[in-house]
C-alpha cells in the first residue's frame, strides 16, 4: 500500500483534482465526512460523466444494496462513502482510496485505507489536504505511523496523471425527473376519493346518468332527502318560529337561596333546597 498526500491551493483546485483522480478505469472509493457531501459529490461526478454511487446513513437497506451491487458489478466505478456506512463493506479490486475529507482520527484513516491492497494486491491511498488542514493531517499521519512526504499538486501534475492511468470513457448521465417545487401545482389530476367522486358526478350529469352520494347510493334531487326520517323532514320544513312554539316550555328553576352565617338560611323567600339546614329564628322573642 502506497500513501500520498496531495496539497492543493484552494477548494476549486481540490474539486478539479477529485474529478481527475476519479476518472480512471479502476474502482475507486472516495471518503467524505458528512452524508450530505457524499451524496452531493456522487451526483456531481455522475453529471460529469463519471458514474458514481453514494453510501451513507440516510439510505435505506434497499438503496444501500442497490448501490453496492452497481459498484461491485462495475456499472459505477466510483463509490462515495462516509466512515460509518463503509464499515463491513468488502469489494475486491479497489485500486485507489481517496480521502477527499481527511478523517478526524488516525483509526478512521487506517480503516478507510484498508479498503484497498487486499489479498496481497497493491493499492494506492491519496489524502487531499487544504492549507488549513496541513497541521491536523500531519498529526494524524504521525499517530497512524505513516511516513509520507506531502506534495503540492494540481490536476495536471505528473504524480496525479500517473495515479489516474487510463481515463475511462465518458458516460452520459441518465435524465433525472424534475424535482417539483414545494407548494406549486403540478398540473395533474388529483386521484383522491373525493376528487374521483366529483368527476364521476360531473360526467354522469353530462351523460344523463343518475348521480350518487359518498356511500355510492343514488343521490336525491336538490331540496329533498329520501334517506332522512319523515319526522326530520317535517321538522326542517316547519317554520322556525312555529317549531320553537311547539316545543315544550321549560320549567323555571327557583334561584338557590344564599346561605347565611353559621349554616342558617337567610330570611329571603323561596323554596327550601334538599339538605338545607333550617333553624327557627328565635331572636326578638
Amino acid at each position: 500500500m502506497t500513501h500520498h498526500v496531495f496539497e492543493v491551493a484552494g477548494v476549486d483546485e481540490k474539486n478539479e483534482l477529485v474529478r481527475t483522480l476519479a476518472s480512471g478505469q479502476g474502482r475507486r472509493v472516495l471518503f467524505m465526512r458528512t452524508k450530505h457531501h457524499a451524496k452531493k459529490l456522487a451526483k456531481q461526478l455522475t453529471d460529469a460523466g463519471i458514474p458514481a454511487v453514494d453510501l451513507h446513513g440516510n439510505l435505506s437497506q434497499v438503496q444501500r444494496d442497490r448501490n453496492l451491487a452497481a459498484f461491485a458489478a462495475g456499472d459505477s466505478r466510483v463509490l462515495v462513502a462516509t466512515d460509518v456506512a463503509a464499515r463491513g463493506v468488502h469489494v475486491d479490486d479497489i485500486e485507489l482510496v481517496i480521502h477527499v475529507d481527511p478523517p478526524a482520527e488516525h483509526k478512521a484513516y487506517l480503516h478507510r485505507s484498508g479498503r484497498t491492497a487486499r489479498a496481497g494486491k497493491e493499492g494506492e491511498v491519496v489524502t487531499i489536504v487544504l492549507p488549513a488542514q496541513r497541521k491536523d493531517t500531519a498529526s494524524l499521519l504521525r499517530k497512524a505511523e505513516i511516513t509520507v512526504t506531502p506534495q503540492t499538486v494540481t490536476a495536471t501534475s505528473a504524480a496525479v496523471i500517473a495515479l489516474v492511468g487510463d481515463v475511462a470513457a465518458y458516460v452520459k448521465p441518465a435524465p433525472r425527473a424534475a424535482t417539483p417545487v414545494r407548494g406549486q401545482s403540478q398540473g395533474g389530476r388529483s386521484q383522491g376519493a373525493n376528487a374521483q367522486r366529483k368527476r364521476a358526478n360531473r360526467d354522469g350529469a353530462a351523460s344523463g346518468a343518475q348521480r350518487r352520494d359518498r356511500s355510492g347510493r343514488p343521490a336525491v334531487a336538490s331540496g329533498t332527502d329520501s334517506t332522512r326520517a319523515p319526522r326530520d323532514i317535517a321538522r326542517t320544513q316547519q317554520p322556525r318560529s312555529e317549531h320553537r312554539a311547539a316545543q315544550q316550555p321549560r320549567t323555571e328553576q327557583a334561584p338557590s337561596r344564599p346561605r347565611g352565617g353559621k349554616g342558617r338560611a337567610q330570611s329571603s323567600g323561596g323554596p327550601i333546597r334538599v339538605g338545607q339546614v333550617v333553624r327557627a329564628n328565635n331572636r326578638g322573642r
